[in-house]
This record gives structure tokens, C-alpha cells and sequence, in this order.
């Protein structure tokens, strides 16, 4: 790139900056006071009402323990009991999509590409249902599923299985890309994705993470992160950073560019599930207990927030950061949480790539448009650059019209002296 576009792309930053009018949010402590010590009925009393309304809980104790997932563009949300308990619900509103029970056991939970379809990964399949809650599919090919994780680019629904396979499906065309089998540790205790590149990352009982291509059979990288089992990962939205916790209570920030461990601490419990926000913020649970950290500090002593749930018998199953708001969901065997974490969120969101606000057309737009420009998965690779590689291979030189001249005068005269012989 030519410094004059290098300079044009720099002026273009700046100019959308004026349009970025909404600022993050912000927790300051008083004097001789912690911010961990302040307790979200505080938080609720200080914000306006608006803000306030997305403080509340769900009691549903006999369904749980529940596994959440918010849509990308943090509207809706959805729940999954262990119970068979499955309900999608626009939360800003609270107008319910559907509620039913799928009658067996739920695993996990994933949405689509779009807010009206999602997967459930049920006791022996994993079903695809729409927002009216009628059944769409039938994924036998994802056998005894017990996690789900959805690639949005690329259309692909990510499961891995009791079995210890890891399978790829393309929902667009409904083929199975690439279903591997983990040999050497099948047994998979967390499953996300890198953003940057897409590359699926799982975390095994012998304390490895793995990184994993449909198109490669065997993990692009394997890297011991832990002396002890891996209990969940997360990756932030750059795709530079991943945390993992362990079952010794160690939680570990790794460069992914190097994979190097760069900072390292220990929480109070056995963390149970953790989850990066578009802020660069980590929540970590274990028990009945969230704290949330600050990635941004040097060295990590203190947590940002803490939060534990009324009913000291609850324990949390899963949690998520909601998408451009300022919101932490937990999943509990008591039902949901919604909690007020201020900063977490990204306050600016891009209209054409996640709306809030889109109606039913720009929906069926966005939905044409992202199957217009969805990427093959065989671009999924470690390099997340290598398509705008210039290729190094030396070109042919330019031949002038003075030596095609000559050339042709080359043959004519060889096929004359041929015609004579």
C-alpha cells in the first residue's frame, strides 16, 4: 500500500470518529471505596430507567441449569434448560418469539445467521428450530452434540460430540464440510472461535488447547496451557488475545500471535465458565459467583465487578456478554441474570453489519446480502491476511512491439526454409 493511501485511509478514521457520538460506559468508586464493592441494586438506583429495566431476573429453578446465547446484534436472546426448557425473547422488550419443551435433555444452544432460526443440541441430536418454534431439521450427523458454536461468515455450525468428532455444517446448503475425530484427547471441555480468522479452538481434560481447519485433518496448533483439565476459553473480538482457565483455579492470557502466556492469576474458586466483552473486559464465574477483570491493567490483583447471585444454592452454567450494551448474561440452575456491567459493551455499532434497530426488510436484505458475500471454508487459515498477499513470484518481462516484430520474422523464415526442403 502506496503512502499516499496509507495517509487517505488515516483521514478516513478520523472523519468517522465525528460520527461515533456515544461513549462507553464508566464505574467510579468513591473515595476509599472499590468498585468490586458496589452492588448492582446501587447500580440500578443511579442509571436512568431505561438502563434499569435491564437489571432483572428469571426464576425458573425446576428447568435448569441453563445455557445462554445472545444474537450478534445483542437483541435477542436465548435459553436453553437442561430440562428440555427452550424460549427465545427479544430481552430490550421482553416480547417473547416462542417457549416450548423439547421433552429431553438440552446441551447447549446457538443462534444462526439470523434471529429466527437457531440450534439445539438435544440429547442424542442436535435440532434447528425458527422463532415460531416449529422444527426445521434434523441434524443426525451431529450425534450426542454437547457443544455448539456458529462461524457467521462462513455459515457454519460447529459441534463437537461425546464420540470425540468435530464437525462442520454449512446451514446454507445443509452439507457436512468436515467432521474429524480428535484422537488423542476426544474429550472436548470448551468450544469457541477466533473472530480474526475463524479458526475453531477447543480445550481438552489434559489441560491442551487445540486450534482446528475443516480443511485439515489433524489441529493446526496444540499448545499445553495448563498443568490441569481446561474448563472454558475466550478470544477477544481482535483475535490477538486468548484466556484460558484450569481447574487449579489459574486463569491465562495468551498472545495468540506468538503463543506466549503473557499474564497469568489465580481466582478465589474453581472457575466454571469465562467470556471476553467488546471492551476488553473478562468475566470469569465459579460457583455462584461473577467477577468480572479489566484486561487493559498491567497486572491484574482486583476485580472490576463482583456479583453473587441471592440464592447461594444456584450455580452458574454459562455466561455471555450482550453485544453493544453494557449487560453480563448468566445462566444459573435457577434460571437467568441479567447484570449492569458498566464499560463492557461497544456503544457504536455498524448499521450493515449488526442492527439493533433493523425491521423485517432490511432483515431480509441482510440475510441476502450476507449469503451474497459469505466466504468459502476453504479460505479458513491461521494467516488471516493471506488473501491480500501480493504474490512474490518474479513476472515475465514485457515484450516490446520491436521484438515481437523480430520474433515473428524468427518464424516466418523457419517455416520458409521447411516449405523448401
Amino acid at each position: 500500500m502506496s503512502a499516499r493511501k496509507v495517509k487517505k485511509v488515516a483521514f478516513s478514521k478520523d472523519e468517522i470518529q465525528y460520527f461515533f457520538k456515544e461513549e462507553s460506559g464508566l464505574l467510579e468508586a468513591d473515595d476509599n471505596e472499590e468498585t468490586y464493592q458496589i452492588t448492582q441494586k446501587e447500580i440500578v438506583k443511579a442509571v436512568d430507567i431505561t438502563s434499569a429495566t435491564k437489571h432483572f431476573d428469571l426464576s425458573l429453578p425446576h428447568l435448569g441449569p441453563y445455557k445462554l446465547d445472545y444474537f450478534r446484534n445483542g437483541r435477542s436472546l436465548l435459553l436453553g434448560g437442561r430440562n428440555g426448557h427452550v424460549a427465545a425473547f427479544d430481552w430490550v422488550t421482553k416480547d417473547l418469539k416462542c417457549e416450548f419443551n423439547v421433552k429431553e435433555s438440552v446441551h447447549a444452544v446457538q443462534w444462526l445467521h439470523m434471529p429466527t432460526m437457531f440450534a439445539v443440541a438435544q440429547s442424542k441430536w442436535t435440532y434447528v428450530y425458527d422463532d415460531k418454534g416449529t422444527e426445521i431439521h434434523c441434524l443426525k450427523r451431529f450425534f450426542q452434540s454437547y457443544e455448539l458454536d456458529f462461524l457467521p461468515y462462513h455459515f457454519l455450525l460447529v459441534g463437537a460430540s461425546e464420540n470425540g468428532y468435530l464437525s462442520w455444517l454449512d446451514i446454507s446448503i445443509g452439507e457436512l464440510v468436515a467432521n474429524l475425530h480428535m484422537k488423542k484427547s476426544p474429550r472436548v471441555t470448551a468450544l469457541t472461535h477466533n473472530p480474526a480468522n475463524a479458526i475453531s479452538i477447543t480445550g481438552h481434560p489434559n489441560g491442551t488447547v487445540r486450534m482446528w481447519s475443516p480443511n485439515v485433518s489433524e489441529p493446526l496448533v496444540s499448545l499445553l496451557c495448563h498443568p490441569s483439565p481446561v474448563r472454558d476459553i475466550a478470544v477477544d473480538k481482535r483475535g490477538n488475545y486468548m484466556v484460558t482457565t484450569a481447574s487449579d483455579r489459574s486463569v491465562r492470557i495468551w498472545d495468540i500471535r506468538n503463543y506466549k502466556c503473557v499474564q497469568h492469576f489465580k481466582v478465589q474458586n474453581i472457575p466454571s465458565k469465562i467470556d471476553m466483552s467488546q471492551r476488553d473486559l473478562l468475566a470469569v464465574s465459579s460457583g455462584d459467583l461473577v467477577e468480572v477483570f479489566k484486561l487493559n491493567s498491567e497486572e491484574i490483583r482486583k476485580p472490576y465487578m463482583r456479583h453473587r447471585l441471592d440464592n447461594h444454592q444456584s450455580a452458574i452454567s454459562s455466561i455471555r456478554f450482550c453485544p453493544y450494551e453494557d449487560v453480563l448474561g448468566v445462566g444459573h440452575s435457577g434460571g437467568f441474570t441479567s447484570l449492569l456491567i458498566p464499560g463492557s459493551g461497544e456503544p457504536n455499532f455498524d448499521a450493515l453489519e449488526a442492527n439493533p434497530y433493523m425491521s423485517r426488510t432490511q432483515r431480509r436484505e441482510m440475510e441476502v446480502k450476507a449469503l451474497l458475500e459469505k466466504v468459502s471454508y476453504e479460505m479458513i487459515t491461521l494467516d488471516a491476511n493471506f488473501l491480500a498477499k501480493v504474490s512474490n513470484k518474479k513476472r515475465a518481462p514485457k515484450i516490446t512491439l520491436e521484438q515481437k516484430r523480430k520474433l515473428k520474422f524468427k518464424n516466418s523464415s523457419k517455416t520458409n526454409k521447411k516449405k523448401k526442403h
